[in-house]
């Protein structure tokens, strides 16, 4: 209802000039109109503001008033202003209106309106679902378009890393290759032209108990145990992380972008069966 501001209305009319009924589920209000004299029905649609001036243009003033004389908003719906009883005030005349109770939907109607809601939900879904991937598909794309373009100095400067590093970590290896062949060999020089095997064989020993404890050490420090494999790695990331420290390369930041990367082209890929199999994205979410 549209209101006007004017005077306070001095005539209060019966219930009986303003009706309301239901009629296929909407409030159907009907009254006399004060110029011209005739009753006009209006049919309540959702969404839809009923304007009295438009039908008289004798109305100068239309509100509405609760029953303890507080005007109701113009904002108010007219499902919530149809639960109790109220004063419409029409120029100087006062309506006292009651409601009827609207009936309950029985449950099988309940399932039924359900339904249709479901269905109206569906075709909608099924005649925007193609233009929404589509734009959605866009925004993905640029974004992949614009992480691999920041990724590639990074993806450079961390190849260049990644060779110095295995390079610096198979030179280790090879040193400690080294060594314990010039230590196999010395003491085998020792055992056989130098000393005997008497005089050797506490070396040999306190050389073993030396290793185990350097192995403990390792240990100790490390809280892992010495297996060649993880010693290797671990390795590597030194000389990896040591190196990208000089050379400026924020490894947080490349992971980070990675991660963006995974996840952008994990979202295109899940974009894109869809419109494959012509499934809304609902059902592909409960097949994942």
């Amino acid at each position: 209802w549209r209101s006007w501001e004017g005077a306070p209305y001095s005539t209060l009319v019966p219930s009986d000039d303003v009706t309301i009924n239901y009629r296929h589920g909407l409030p159907e209000v009907t009254l006399t109109l004060p110029t011209r004299s005739e009753r006009c029905r209006f049919t309540v649609k959702p969404m839809v503001t009923t304007d009295l001036q438009r039908e008289d243009k004798g109305i100068e003033r239309a509100e509405v008033f609760a029953t303890d004389g507080s005007k109701v908003s113009n904002t108010t719906l007219m499902e919530v202003l149809l639960m109790n009883d109220f004063k419409l005030v029409i120029n100087n005349t006062a309506y006292s209106v009651s409601p009827p109770v609207k009936d309950k939907l029985s449950s099988e109607h309940a399932t039924e309106m359900e339904d249709i809601k479901a269905l109206v939900h569906r075709l909608f879904v099924a005649l925007h679902l193609e233009d929404h991937q589509t734009r959605k598909e866009k925004e993905l794309l640029q974004k992949l378009e614009h992480l691999k373009e920041e990724l590639l100095p990074l993806e450079q400067m961390k190849a260049r890393i990644t060779d110095s590093a295995d390079a610096k970590t198979s030179r280790l290896l090879w040193v400690g290759l080294a060594l314990m062949s010039t230590q196999g060999g010395a003491l085998a020089w020792l055992t056989w032209w130098v000393y005997s095997w008497d005089i050797m064989e506490p070396v040999t020993y306190f050389i073993t108990y030396g290793s185990a404890m350097a192995f403990y050490a390792y240990f100790v420090l490390t809280k892992q145990d010495y297996i060649y494999p993880d010693v290797k790695d671990r390795q590597y990331l030194h000389y990896f992380y040591r190196k990208s420290k000089t050379q400026h390369f924020n490894v947080e930041r490349y992971n980070k972008l990675k991660e963006d990367l995974a996840e952008a082209e994990e979202s295109l890929r899940r974009l894109r069966q869809p419109l494959r199999l012509r499934l809304p994205i609902q059902e592909i979410s409960d097949k994942d």
